[in-house]
């Protein structure tokens, strides 16, 4: 578990964690969101002890992770994949890492397995693609069997494959009872695999809660009703609160009441129905609707002019 205690940072004038408290707790992947500059990495580094609070304090298992007998055992953290020596084999990288803590051989190579880099263990890191490299991150956060998994951008250059195994990967180690913390601007990734989020923005908490529920605080909460017998069930749905708009023949936007009312009452007068949707948001629009004043750096879009986009990446993605 990791607890924040009115976590604070500055660095000068620029405050950029902002008193922030909150519990990642065990057995479910939290996702970490926030524009860019909100205060997400900072708040990892923190945590990881890679920087030094300002006030306040961030515990792992209810202790400063710095102060941990056994830190690879405690936390595995991945924050930047390119953070290795690229002279050295995937392998010899590893056994590095393990050295320090008693890791040997037989445990690097059934990290390397599961992580998919098997036949490419004895290349050197430099040689690897943006997944790859992710991959060799994620073994590395993994290789002394931690508790608590700290991950920022960990899909970042996989291609398809290696995002699916990355789901059922992260989804495997809640149900374990870990701690997964998963940092993503890849809202349809985070919507699949994370069951709880923490939203920053311009260093503060603006939410702390289950994804289901941040999703529907943001829903429109409109009953979609495709009918032949649109009128007539328009003139039925009466009552407080409920309004009805038809913004076509045969179709109406109820709200006030749910689909389960207005399929009861359609049933019950014999009235035909062909659809009947609740209109929910996505976790990317809901997201938006809540950090909109918190983004530090908004472009404007320019109509009718093409800019090639620039190729970040070189190499397969693992």
């Amino acid at each position: 578990m990791i607890e924040l205690q009115g976590l604070t940072k500055r660095y000068g004038d620029t405050l950029a964690v902002d008193a922030v408290s909150a519990t990642i707790r065990p057995g479910v992947v939290t996702g970490f969101l926030g524009p860019n500059g909100a205060g997400k990495s900072t708040t990892m580094r923190l945590i990881l002890g890679l920087d030094r609070a300002t006030s306040g304090a961030a515990l792992v298992n209810g202790r400063s992770y710095v102060t941990a007998p056994a830190p690879m055992a405690e936390v595995g953290g991945l924050l930047d994949a390119k953070g290795v020596d690229k002279g050295r084999t995937a392998r010899n990288h590893l056994l590095a890492l393990g050295a320090t803590v008693g890791i040997g051989r037989r445990r690097v190579d059934q990290v390397l397995g599961s992580v998919g880099l098997s036949e490419v263990a004895d290349k050197a890191a430099g040689s690897f693609s943006l997944g790859m490299g992710q991959r060799l991150g994620l073994a590395a956060a993994l290789l002394a069997d931690p508790g608590v998994l700290i991950l920022d951008e960990p899909v970042n250059g996989l291609d398809l494959d290696g995002i699916q195994w990355i789901r059922a990967l992260l989804a495997e180690l809640a149900a374990e009872g870990r701690t997964v913390l998963l940092s993503s601007h890849l809202m349809s990734e985070m919507e699949l695999v994370a069951e709880h989020l923490l939203v920053i923005g311009q260093g503060r908490i603006l939410a702390d809660t289950s994804m289901d529920e941040f999703i529907a605080a943001s829903s429109p909460g409109v009953v979609a009703v495709t009918s032949p017998d649109a009128g007539r069930l328009a003139q039925l749905l009466t009552g407080p609160g409920v309004s009805v708009t038809s913004p076509e023949a045969g179709r109406l936007e109820v709200r006030g009441a749910t689909a389960d009312v207005v399929g009861d009452l359609a049933a019950e007068h014999g009235l035909r129905v062909h659809g009947l949707v609740t209109a929910t948001t996505s976790l990317e629009s809901a997201y938006m609707e809540l950090t909109r004043d918190s983004v530090e750096f908004a472009g404007t879009v320019e109509r009718h002019v093409h800019t090639p986009r620039a190729t970040e990446t070189s190499g397969r993605a693992a």
